[in-house]
């Protein structure tokens, strides 16, 4: 893997960011300051609860006129998008509130592309297709994994193509951010494993990409420009917390000291992973995801330790600072390489995440697939440390699909 030779570092973040139990409180007062009419995005599991409840209250008491859109479901499919802007179009909004999980927020984040500039959501397929600025964000999670409610991109589910495509512009950042530990604390253990397992592969991946010359246009050429001084700092930071709190977060939902541990996690690998972006793992899981149906989470998180394994000779000694960070002890770096990545396996494990992609539900005769068209994510594929090619694909595939690691070490 090439070393950063010099210090170029690039962030791209919310205007605020607030952090803690009991920051929500904040909602309606910060909303207020930005405008009068705000589009409320949902599911209707949140909608539901006493504190989205509590919310609306604190929104009206500000003088916040609010419309609820609350059918946002996962895996984001295109029509579902349509179904909302239709009406906020009458309702004419100048805020829009995500409080949900990713999907809300990705939700959010097209709603107010669509809003702003009109259009087809396939009309901002890719990266930079936005022309503009859209309508204020104010992201609320109420899980700890995507980091949505800080990064540039939002992804869809386009049904006609039958498949997932990522929108990424600097304009999808939210303008706010809320971060409240208290609001996860109804997640289940399973929705807990499969988002703290997103978040650690956001970290991973985003300390790990390849780096790129810092030269003064690079973030004016590239929403996601690879590895550097400001996104290894948020990943560090990611992978330190997950490794204390994501089991303890896991085991015993009202933990609320591992609840925070969590979302700061969630929320500092969003901060890398959206200027550094991501790599094979992610590449891969598209695909994969549209074959089984299981929560983007759990199908990073079950490839990672297959994607990380095929990366160590370009990262090996990245792989060694980590294992250091979270305390493994003292040996070679080829040695300390290996045993994070036995590390990350063993987590995924301890948090039961399926250990191969059989188990996640993919067909044998789905390999094929899924290698050939991972490829189609070219902004993942130019991140990966080391080359990819279908070949590569393919091998990390099988090995995935057996759950035989092993496989991988001679390639």
């Amino acid at each position: 893997m090439t070393e950063i030779t010099s210090f170029f570092g690039a962030a791209r973040l919310p205007r605020a960011i607030l952090f803690g139990r009991g920051q929500r409180g904040a909602i309606g007062s910060t909303s207020a300051r930005i405008g009068r009419r705000a589009l409320i995005v949902t599911d209707e599991r949140q909608a539901a609860q006493p504190e989205f409840a509590a919310i609306m209250a604190d929104l009206a008491a500000h003088g916040v006129e609010t419309q609820v859109f609350d059918r946002v479901i996962p895996d984001l499919p295109v029509s579902a998008i349509d179904a909302c802007v239709a009406p906020a179009r009458a309702f004419g909004p100048d805020v829009v509130i995500a409080i949900g999980g990713g999907s809300a927020m990705d939700h959010a984040k097209v709603a107010a592309v669509l809003l702003t500039h009109g259009g087809e959501v396939s009309d901002y397929y890719g990266e930079f297709a936005v022309p503009g600025p859209v309508l204020p964000l104010i992201a609320v999670p109420t899980t700890a994994g995507t980091g949505s409610e800080v990064t540039p991109v939002a992804v869809v589910s386009d049904e006609a193509r039958r498949t997932k495509i990522g929108i990424a512009s600097p304009y999808l950042i939210p303008q706010v951010a809320i971060c409240d530990p208290e609001l996860t604390a109804t997640c289940p253990p399973g929705l807990t494993a499969v988002s703290g397992a997103d978040a650690l592969t956001h970290a991973i991946e985003s300390f790990t990409t390849a780096p790129r010359a810092g030269d003064a246009m690079l973030t004016e050429e590239h929403v996601f420009v690879g590895k550097n001084v400001l996104s290894d700092h948020f990943a560090r930071l990611a992978v330190a917390n997950l490794f204390k709190y994501l089991e303890r977060a896991w085991r015993d939902g009202s933990d609320m000291e591992a609840r925070e541990g969590v979302m700061l996690a969630s929320l500092t690998a969003g901060c890398a992973f959206g200027t550094a972006g991501t790599a094979a793992a992610h590449a891969l899981q598209y695909p994969i995801g549209n074959l089984t149906h299981t929560p983007h989470g759990a199908g990073v998180a079950a490839l990672m330790p297959f994607v990380m394994q095929y990366n160590r000779p370009a990262c090996a000694e990245a792989f060694a600072e980590l294992a250091t960070l979270i305390g493994l002890p003292d040996g070679s770096v080829e040695q300390r390489s290996q045993a994070f990545i036995e590390a990350v396996a063993d987590l995924m494990g301890a948090i039961r995440i399926p250990a191969s992609l059989a188990e996640l539900g993919l067909a044998e005769d789905q390999q094929e697939y899924v290698a050939e068209h991972s490829l189609n994510a070219a902004r993942l594929i130019k991140n990966n440390p080391r080359p990819l090619d279908l070949d590569a694909m393919r091998a990390i595939t099988r090995a995935a699909y057996a759950g035989e690691r092993e496989q991988l070490i001679a390639i």
